[in-house]
């Protein structure tokens, strides 16, 4: 029996909104196997101006709120983070409301109906506006990606790395934890 063209789509959609969830429980991770010590260490030899572990988990909560108020105004942002005094406990509550509510903001971005509040996306006011497609959720997924990166490059530069990159890779986990089941590969056989 063939799939509908809109079962395909709504499967793509909800696996992009699946797929944002982990994204969150990767950073949440990170956050718990982080260790203190490298929170607002600088490299040696480098200016007090580097950004910090702390100020970037604080860069990408801000994003998010920036993208939140700019392309879907109707939903509530918590708090913005200080770069230089938010704590690791703070920086982990922070994330978690964001995420929650970037994920409200993709659904309705993603989602078929003509009703939808979330048109457009507002990566910065100095930058060309987007429609709210997937492309947006590309964006903010390679976004964190990217800071994830740096986050666990500096740690290893700062002499605690995160042991084995702490699970960061072991999605079929992640998912079983955050309770999104099934895996979008067991969801449709091939």
């Amino acid at each position: 029996m063939a799939i509908q063209s809109n079962d395909v789509l709504t499967e793509i959609r909800d696996s992009l909104l699946d797929t944002y969830a982990i994204n969150d429980a990767m950073n949440q991770l990170i956050l718990k196997r982080l260790d203190v010590r490298s929170w607002r260490a600088q490299l040696p030899g480098q200016k007090a101006t580097g950004r910090t572990i702390a100020a970037i988990f604080a860069h990408l909560h801000n994003c998010r709120l920036k993208w939140l108020k700019e392309s879907a105004p109707h939903l509530k942002c918590p708090p913005q983070l200080n770069p230089h005094r938010c704590t690791k406990k703070q920086a982990a509550a922070a994330l978690k409301k964001s995420a929650a509510q970037c994920q409200r903001m993709l659904a309705d971005a993603l989602s078929a109906d003509p009703n939808r509040r979330v048109t457009k996306f507002v990566r910065d006011s100095w930058m060309p506006t987007w429609p709210a497609t997937g492309t947006m959720f590309a964006y903010i997924f390679a976004h964190e990606a990217h800071h994830r990166g740096q986050i666990l490059m500096l740690a290893h530069q700062l002499g605690h790395p995160l042991p084995e990159y702490p699970g960061l890779w072991h999605w079929e986990k992640l998912w079983k934890q955050a309770g999104l089941t099934p895996h979008p590969a067991k969801r449709r056989p091939r």
